[in-house]
């Protein structure tokens, strides 16, 4: 008996990575199938994952189980905290207001608009519908984020994008928690005891990533082992998700918090600039992977027939979610401009507004709704046909939006400007290093390959230093770019020799506000 059971085991786990292979290889396929040919190039790599799942769909060829523990628990933290780990605090700070209110107030003007939307000219009951509105009212754009920096769309709209999506997928989760005991009758809506969770929520997150964030933060200064302080990221991501869940919180604002505290706050103190490029690029190509498979089989989920019995249901949760985002959008970004320095154009509204994609959260959210209830399949229907428009129209036509709204900026020169700028400090520390360390005292270098070696560097620098005079004559404004870019690396050498300082143990890790006034000053605070 318990050698058929350990047959089965091991044939199961077998078939399992089997599927996971076949999953892998279809998604790397199609994201490279992307990058290669011309046509490709012009939609999203995400989206052409969820077209590609969708032909899978259409001929019954389904790959995995989709399931909201799989979301919700293994793809959800590393793409949570990839996106808080690469925002800068500055920028996030700075267009603060919009982004809490769009991820707040905006999710409830969602939740009411849908619910009452399919509650009235549909058959199923409000109950039903305020899970519809829960789980629709959390934003997935990466498509469109993505999009941005291929086309160099401003930081300001990605950022506020970026950010709203962040929170608001926290936001969004605890909505559905708090609703989801009403159309079982578990439940009623107390709008005191709704607010209390909220905060309970929320607070229990925020307090796990906060000691989280700074507890690795500093044990990182301790060391210098790059390959820890990678895995310590990795863990505090899941850790932070699996630690507030079962204290009763937010795991998605538990992960967003932790990483936004070790991206701005913890690679700056306890990890040299190598560890923090190395982390950043782990953390982007696990973003990559993880989406890869993600959309593929969001596609892939999708059944016809329930789509198809459901059309009704789907048309109503469009229109009402589309005209309670345009609402909510630009209401509240009047708010917004009213109160902060930051405006947010006409222009960005909309972009906001149409740019505002739904995806795995939402569909994890509709997974999760209980089998007991009557309506599953409708809510399930009717977010997975909400999703798929949001993702293959609104996200097939945003690149024309931003075109005709003129919002395809010089992003890509700047950062052209920007990265010359940063290899002619890095060449400029190459020959600095040659020249402090003489030819005779490397007696086994040939002289003649170390001088090659010297004028090949200075023959790069000249041929970068020439590229950005031109740069700076076609746009006299990027000399503003040079003079904050030496500002920026000042205190960046200040603070990293402070920060080197306390590694070595020279200098006590209580540091005096004056001390910590200059890192935050790195930091952007």
């Amino acid at each position: 008996m318990n050698l058929e059971l350990l047959t089965f085991a091991e044939i199961s786990i077998e078939a399992n990575l089997a599927q996971f292979l076949i999953v892998l290889s279809v998604s790397l396929a199609v994201a490279t199938i992307s990058r290669v040919f011309v046509w490709f190039k012009q939609i999203p790599y995400t989206l052409l994952l969820v077209i590609v799942g969708l032909g899978l769909a259409l001929v019954d060829i389904r790959l995995v189980n989709l399931s909201p523990e799989l979301i919700l628990e293994i793809f959800l933290p590393p793409l949570l905290f990839e996106a808080a780990w690469n925002i800068r605090w500055k920028d996030l700070k700075n267009n603060l207001t919009p982004i809490i209110l769009l991820a707040v107030v905006g999710v409830i003007i969602s939740v009411a608009s849908v619910s009452f939307a399919l509650s009235y000219f549909t058959t199923i009951s409000l109950g039903t519908a305020l899970l519809v509105g829960a789980s629709l009212s959390a934003s997935d754009p990466v498509s469109v984020i993505a999009l941005f920096r291929e086309l160099g769309t401003g930081k300001k709209l990605t950022t506020i994008m970026e950010g709203e999506s962040l929170f608001n997928d926290g936001v969004a989760v605890v909505a559905f928690v708090l609703l989801v005991g009403i159309p079982l009758g578990n439940e009623s809506i107390s709008i005191t005891q709704s607010i209390v969770q909220f905060g309970t929520f929320v607070g229990v997150g925020i307090a796990v990533g906060f000691v989280l964030g700074f507890g690795i933060s500093y044990l990182t200064q301790r060391f210098d082992l790059p390959l820890v302080e990678q895995s310590l990221t990795l863990v505090s991501a899941y850790g932070a998700y699996l630690i507030t869940e079962n204290l009763g919180g937010s795991g998605v604002i538990g992960v967003v918090t932790v990483g936004l505290i070790l991206g701005n706050f913890g690679s700056r103190i306890g990890m040299n600039p190598r560890t923090r490029l190395s982390v950043s690029e782990f953390w982007e190509f696990l973003a990559f992977f993880v989406n890869s498979i993600v959309f593929l089989l969001i596609g892939d989920q999708i059944d016809f027939p329930v789509l198809l019995s459901s059309w009704k249901l789907i048309l109503a949760a469009i229109i009402s979610l589309i005209l309670s985002r345009l609402v909510a959008v630009f209401l509240l970004c009047a708010v917004s401009n009213l109160v902060t320095k930051e405006k947010v154009s006409w222009q960005e509204q909309l972009i906001l507004w149409w740019g505002g994609l739904r995806g795995s959260v939402s569909v994890a959210l509709a997974l999760s709704v209980p089998v007991v209830l009557a309506d599953r399949q409708e809510v399930i229907g009717t977010v997975f046909g909400v999703v798929l428009f949001t993702l293959l129209v609104q996200g097939l036509t945003t690149k024309t939006f931003l075109q005709k709204l003129n919002l395809v900026g010089d992003q890509n020169i700047k950062q052209e400007y920007t990265e010359l700028l940063a290899r002619r400090t890095a060449l400029n520390k190459v020959l600095d290093y040659m020249n402090r360390i003489p030819i005779h005292t490397m007696p086994e270098i040939e002289p003649d390959f170390y001088n090659y070696e010297k004028n090949l560097i200075q023959g790069q620098l000249n041929s970068i230093q020439d590229k950005i005079i031109d740069l700076q004559n076609l746009n006299p404004e990027f000399k503003n770019v040079s003079m904050q870019k030496l500002r920026d690396n000042l205190i960046s050498v200040e603070a990293d020799t402070y920060a080197d300082l306390i590694l070595s143990g020279e200098l006590n890790e209580n540091l005096s506000p004056m001390v910590q006034e200059i890192i935050a000053k790195q930091r952007g605070e």
